[in-house]
């Protein structure tokens, strides 16, 4: 008998058993799925040595258990899927606004800048940005106040048109 014909008179008798298997190795139907296909591809792959295999059951069964304890060591297996996906990024602005407001960020004095970061992107409140610059929290406020009217003054007036006015 031809080897293709042999190997699908057994994939159509033998995938039922292979997936009940493969559903009690994994307990999940889709993975179960996967690996069967897995097995038969391999199995088929080896249709070459198909003479020298005695038992093609057993074969296969072999291939499945192989398979399957393999897909188990490899690293992403031990991630676990999250039922719900996170939140989206926020949408970023657009590049001409990034430039703009990276311009006037580079037109502040280097403690005003550092003022405004840790404010205003870090999200940093007075006290703590006081601390980590090393400067008493009156010069931090002097400087968040003098670094945005700066920055007000350096940004385009037409930001609304490149922000797409937005509200």
């Amino acid at each position: 008998m031809d080897p293709d014909q042999v190997l699908h008179e057994f994939v159509a008798a033998r995938r039922t058993a292979l997936f009940r298997s493969a559903y009690l190795l994994c307990g999940d139907r889709d993975e179960a799925d996967d690996l069967v296909q897995a097995t038969l591809v391999k199995v088929i792959l080896g249709r070459r040595r198909l003479r020298r295999i005695d038992n093609l059951d057993a074969y296969a069964r072999q291939t499945l258990l192989n398979t399957f304890i393999a897909a188990r060591r490899r690293f992403w297996r031990r991630e676990q899927a999250y039922g719900e996906l996170p939140e989206p990024a926020a949408a970023h602005p657009e590049p001409e606004l990034g430039v703009a407001v990276r311009a006037a960020l580079a037109g502040l004095r280097p403690k005003q800048r550092a003022v405004v970061v840790l404010r205003y992107w870090e999200d940093l409140d007075v006290a703590a940005t006081a601390e980590l610059l090393g400067m008493p929290e009156s010069t931090v406020r002097s400087h968040s106040a003098r670094g945005l009217a700066a920055l007000r003054a350096l940004v385009p007036q037409d930001i609304d048109q490149l922000q797409g006015d937005r509200p």
